[in-house]
Parts: structure tokens; sequence; C-alpha cells
């Protein structure tokens, strides 16, 4: 059990760490020269939507660190 919450924990920091290499990026793709995301009067409905399905990004990673690491002990729980 206590291997499992320092795996877990261990899991949870590298996770949290990479976030700020994926903000970087996401940053990027919505710049004027990628999406071009804060000129929404321009773009189309398609860009719209990819915009969108950019910034859900580092949320959805940060609950898939949680999630992992959670599951991690949750697994090493079970009998």
């Amino acid at each position: 059990m206590g291997i499992a919450i320092v795996v877990a924990i261990t899991f949870f920091i590298v996770g949290m760490m990479t976030i700020n290499f994926i903000r970087d990026e996401v940053t990027t793709a919505r710049l004027s020269d990628g999406l071009d995301c804060s000129n929404a009067d321009v773009i189309s409905d398609g860009t719209k939507l990819t915009c969108l399905a950019v910034d859900i990004v580092v949320p959805y990673f940060i609950l898939l660190v949680l999630s992992g690491a959670v599951g991690w002990i949750v697994q090493r729980l079970r009998i």
C-alpha cells in the first residue's frame, strides 16, 4: 500500500510538470499564425470548434493524471 501511494504521488508530480509543456503548445496553436482563435469574427465554425478542442486539452490532461494516480492506489487496495 505504501509503495502504491509513493508511485501515485510520483505519477502525479511528473504529470503536473508535463502540463507546462502542453500549455506552451496550446498557446502556440492558438496564435494568429496557427488557428487564430482570438479573431472570432473571421474564422469559420470548424476553426472555432477546433479552438475549443485545443482549449480542453489541459483540463483533460489534469483529469487523466488524477484518475491515473487514484486508479493506481485503488488497484493496490483490491485484494
